[in-house]
C-alpha cells in the first residue's frame, strides 16, 4: 500500500492536476436544523474554480458519520457550521473526514497534488464529494495508514489519547476507569492505555451479547470489563482494590452520567479527576460532596473542538502524528466500519444519506458508518 500510494504521489505532483472543473460535485445540505430525515438533501454543485493562492482544492475520500453530526444538524451542539450564501444560504453538513489534493493555488507550499489531508478546523462541511480550503484549514496524512485510519483519525483517537495525558499524571501500571467503554473513543482509550502500558476497567451495558463483547474488548487490550450491574454489587470495591493491589486510581472517563457514572466515580481514589466528554443517558451528572471534600476529587469536562480552538497548528499536527505512530505500529486499529456509497441522482443520494445516518445512529456501540461519492 505504501507502494502505491507513494506512487501516485509521485505522478500527481509530476502533472500537477490542474482542477475539479469537469468532475461531478455533489454535497449534502440543509437549510434550518431539525430532524436530519427531513432537513438533509443532496444538491449538485458548481464546479470548483482554480484555487485562488492560499487555496487548495479537494477531492473527499470518506466521510464519517458521528453522533454529534446529528447533534448539529437538529440544531443541539454547540459548534456550528458556516453558513453559505453562495450556495444559496445553506450549510453542508459533515466535520470529519479524509480528502485528497488535487490542486494547489501558487503560495500553497504544505502540501502537494496527492496527498492525503484531514481538516484541522471543525465542520468544515466534509459530507460533499469536493472541498476548497484554505491551507491553514488540512494536516497533512503521514504516510503508511489506510483510508478509514486516516478518514477516522481526527475525533474519537485524538480525545482519548488527549484525556489520558492532560489531567491526571499517570506511570505504566496505572489504572484508569472508563464507562461507555464500547463506544468509538472507549475503545480508542483501551488501545491507547494498553499502548502506554496503562491497565483499563472499562464499564458497559449488560446484553444478550454480553460474553462476546467482553472479549472483543478484551482482545483490544482492555483490562477488566464490568458490566454497570456488576458495578452496582457491594464486592466490586473490593474486587477493584484487589485487581489494583491498593494502588488509588487517578482517572475516570465519563460518556454516560446519571447513576452509573456516580457509581463509577467511587472507584477513584485521592486527589483523582473525573472527565465527562459525553451524556449519553441524558441524565445529569450527580456527585456526592464529600468525593470533593474528603477525596479531592476534580471533575472536568472535556471537547475536543474547544482543544483544537485552544492549539496551535503544530500542535494538532503533533497529536496526529503520534496517533499516526501508534497506528502504523499496529497498536490502534481502524473501528469496525461499513462504507456507503453514494451514487444516483440527487433524490436517490438523499435516501441514501438519510439511510446511511439511521445505520449511524444505531450503530453508536457498533460499526462506524463512512460515506464516499461515487466518481460518475
Amino acid at each position: 500500500m505504501f507502494l502505491r500510494r507513494h506512487l501516485r504521489v509521485t505522478l500527481l505532483s509530476t502533472r500537477h492536476i490542474s482542477s475539479l472543473a469537469n468532475s461531478p460535485h455533489r454535497a449534502v445540505v440543509y437549510s434550518s436544523t431539525g430532524n436530519p430525515s427531513q432537513v438533509l438533501s443532496a444538491r449538485a454543485l458548481p464546479p470548483l474554480p482554480p484555487p485562488s493562492p492560499t487555496h487548495l482544492n479537494l477531492r473527499v475520500l470518506l466521510s464519517p458519520i458521528n453522533p454529534a453530526d446529528i447533534n448539529v444538524i437538529e440544531g443541539v451542539y454547540p459548534s456550528k457550521p458556516s453558513i453559505r450564501p453562495d450556495l444559496g444560504n445553506v450549510f453542508i453538513a459533515g466535520n470529519e473526514g479524509l480528502a485528497e489534493v488535487v490542486d494547489v493555488g501558487d503560495s500553497v507550499n504544505s502540501v502537494v497534488p496527492g496527498d492525503w489531508v484531514v481538516m484541522s478546523k471543525p465542520q468544515a462541511g466534509t459530507w460533499a464529494s469536493q472541498l476548497s480550503v484554505g491551507e491553514g484549514d488540512v494536516i497533512k496524512v503521514p504516510q503508511g495508514l489506510s483510508e478509514v485510519q486516516a478518514a477516522t483519525m481526527s475525533v474519537n483517537p485524538p480525545t482519548a489519547l488527549c484525556m489520558l495525558r492532560d489531567f491526571a499524571s499517570l506511570s505504566p501500571g496505572d489504572y484508569i476507569v472508563q464507562n461507555g467503554a464500547n463506544s468509538a473513543v472507549g475503545q480508542a482509550v483501551i488501545q491507547i492505555s494498553a499502548a502506554l502500558s496503562l491497565k483499563t476497567i472499562n464499564l458497559v451495558r449488560d446484553r444478550p451479547d454480553i460474553s462476546e463483547l467482553k472479549s472483543k474488548l478484551s482482545s483490544l487490550g482492555a483490562t477488566h470489563v464490568l458490566t454497570y450491574d456488576e458495578l452496582a454489587e457491594k464486592s466490586t470495591k473490593t474486587r477493584v482494590k484487589e485487581w489494583t493491589s491498593g494502588r488509588s486510581i487517578k482517572l475516570g472517563l465519563n460518556c454516560v452520567g446519571g447513576r452509573d457514572t456516580t457509581l463509577m466515580t467511587g472507584l477513584l481514589g485521592h486527589d483523582a479527576h473525573l472527565v465527562s466528554y459525553g451524556a449519553m443517558s441524558k441524565s445529569p451528572l450527580s456527585l456526592p460532596t464529600s468525593y470533593f471534600i474528603f477525596k479531592n476529587l476534580t471533575s472536568h469536562g472535556f471537547w475536543m473542538s474547544r482543544w483544537y480552538d485552544s492549539h496551535s497548528k503544530s500542535d494538532r499536527e503533533q497529536l496526529l502524528a503520534e496517533l499516526a505512530d501508534m497506528m502504523i505500529a499496529g497498536k490502534l486499529h481502524a473501528p469496525e466500519h461499513e462504507i456507503v456509497t453514494l451514487r444516483g441522482s440527487d433524490e436517490q443520494v438523499s435516501e441514501q444519506v438519510r439511510e446511511a445516518i439511521g445505520k449511524g445512529s444505531a450503530g453508536r456501540h457498533g460499526k462506524k458508518v463512512l460515506l464516499r461519492f461515487a466518481e460518475e
